[in-house]
């Protein structure tokens, strides 16, 4: 059965879950198994952050583009 893939979490919780699994990986303590399940959770958390870093950048781009003509509409990821 495949693995349901997680809900995406505030960046805020992403990176502090991605912090435990450092420090958990960095222990050393874990059999190969539960650390490669760490290793990967830790990948998807860290292109999750770096997908919500990209937007956020996209935004604050919107937002100083310089045009003061440009119109006010509500920022969609998807179509970015």
């Amino acid at each position: 059965m495949p693995k349901k893939a997680p809900e995406a979490a505030s960046f805020e919780t992403a990176l502090s879950e991605l912090e435990q699994i450092v420090n958990r990986l960095e222990n050393g303590d874990l059999p190969l198994e539960d650390a490669l399940n760490e290793f990967e959770r830790g990948v998807q958390l860290a292109r999750q952050g770096q997908q919500q870093l990209q937007q956020a950048e996209q935004r604050v781009h919107i937002l100083l583009s310089g045009d003061p003509e440009a119109p006010l509409t509500p920022f969609n990821p998807d179509e970015a």
